[in-house]
């Protein structure tokens, strides 16, 4: 797959995503849905940020620093999109259950932080 269709598809994959969450999110009554409502609201937003944000972060790092090759620049922008959405997607959750404070805030940076430099560092093993 060459950089422009990968961008393409991209592109496309993840505007479905966005038009999907929108969907479910006009659907979806918060205060009337059960369990399953909820989980295909946090999966779609899930979805629709990784597709984002790595978009975001390849072409960031492809266009304007221009720093590696474009099959490493992808992978790492894809790794630290999924955590980045996982990291929202979590809080918002915390959020909705009014479980997200200071305390709990620092936890989760702490522990997303610590779980990317886990993964830098077994790159650098390999």
């Amino acid at each position: 797959m060459t950089l422009k269709s990968y961008i393409l598809v991209m592109s496309f994959l993840t505007a479905t995503c966005w038009g999907i969450f929108i969907f479910v999110a006009s659907i979806i009554d918060p205060f009337a849905t059960n369990w399953l409502g909820f989980l295909l609201f946090y999966i779609s937003l899930f979805i629709a940020l990784s597709g984002l944000s790595t978009l975001l972060g390849f072409l960031i790092r492809f266009v304007i620093l221009k720093k590696g090759l474009a099959f490493n620049l992808v992978k790492l922008s894809f790794r630290q999109s999924f955590l980045f959405s996982l990291f929202l997607v979590f809080a918002l959750f915390l959020q909705a259950n009014n479980l997200l404070n200071w305390i709990n805030s620092i936890f989760i940076i702490l522990g997303f932080s610590v779980l990317e430099l886990f993964l830098i560092g077994s790159k650098k093993n390999r």
